[in-house]
């Protein structure tokens, strides 16, 4: 069951605000901004494609001109309260240059969407691009879920979600791999940590209903998960939590003792590195 609250409530104001501890995060996400937009405006990407009717519930898709490549849909994290897909589309070019197709999701942030709406939401954007795979041009046999921080929870959501319930005709296997990054998936110290709490609203009934460290996967999913070495306890703790609940499929973690909470993503864009090296062999292993 989700953890009790063993810590005052400064620790989790603390451990959980990544952006305080790290002092150059304004420049960080100017990179990734600056960096995003001239991928926006090299590569024939399409963009803002509607999943479903409400406004946010739109993606982003990189083609790598292979034909039946294999699909990794990213969803990015900001506490569920910020960011959008565009911010992270410099990830896409190491992906689509080594023949893997790439989707980046939106969601509807907080206060406005809870985190149940967004999950929601990310069902219908994985069952839409199933749907739709034909016309993309990928392999709809070899999805696999990603995310960082807030979306590395939400795509573990995904990874415990039964989709013949979603809509008719999709297969309980639509997820065949994940890789999660920075997560967060024992959701009660969250509600000890009010600089986010206040926006999210999080209670104990709920807590229960959406940390996925306390729900079964939906079937056997291989993912690995990596951590920054510079993160707090508690992101670590994190980090081995998901690892040790869903340990039958667990297939290793990622050492990164240089990168922090925001530059694990940079090393994910990195052709050369090795957290983007494996992801890449999971999503060509996918089957």
């Amino acid at each position: 069951m989700p953890t009790s609250a063993p810590h005052p409530r400064s620790f989790y104001e603390t451990e959980y605000n990544a952006r305080a501890s790290i002092p150059d995060h304004p420049h960080i996400f100017a990179r990734w901004q600056g960096s995003s937009a001239a991928v926006r405006a090299a590569a024939n990407g399409r963009y803002d494609l509607p999943y479903g009717s409400a406004r946010d519930e739109r993606l982003d898709y990189f083609s790598s001109g292979q034909a039946d490549a294999p699909l990794v849909i990213f969803i990015h994290g900001g506490w569920w309260r910020s960011l959008d897909k565009a911010d992270f589309s410099f990830i896409a070019p190491a992906f689509t240059s080594a023949g893997v197709d790439i989707a980046l999701t939106n969601y509807t942030l907080a206060p406005a969407g809870s985190i149940e709406q967004m999950a929601l939401q990310q069902t219908r954007a994985l069952a839409w691009l199933y749907q739709e795979a034909a016309t993309l041009g990928f392999d709809r046999r070899r999805m696999v879920v990603a995310g960082h921080s807030a979306g590395a929870h939400l795509a573990a959501m995904m990874m415990t979600t039964r989709w013949p319930q979603v809509a008719p005709g999709l297969p309980t296997n639509l997820v065949k791999a994940g890789f999660l990054l920075s997560g967060l998936y024992d959701l009660a110290p969250i509600e000890h940590a009010d600089f986010v709490n206040g926006d999210l609203g999080l209670t104990p009934d709920r807590i229960a209903k959406l940390s996925p460290a306390y729900l079964p996967q939906s079937h056997p999913i291989p993912f690995f998960t990596a951590v920054g070495g510079l993160e707090s306890s508690e992101f670590k703790r994190q980090n081995q939590l998901i690892a040790a609940a869903w340990q039958s499929t667990h297939t290793g973690d990622i050492a990164l003792p240089e990168a922090d909470h925001l530059t694990i993503c940079d090393a994910l864009a990195t052709p050369e590195h090795r957290l983007c090296r494996i992801a890449l062999a999971l999503a060509h292993a996918s089957a």
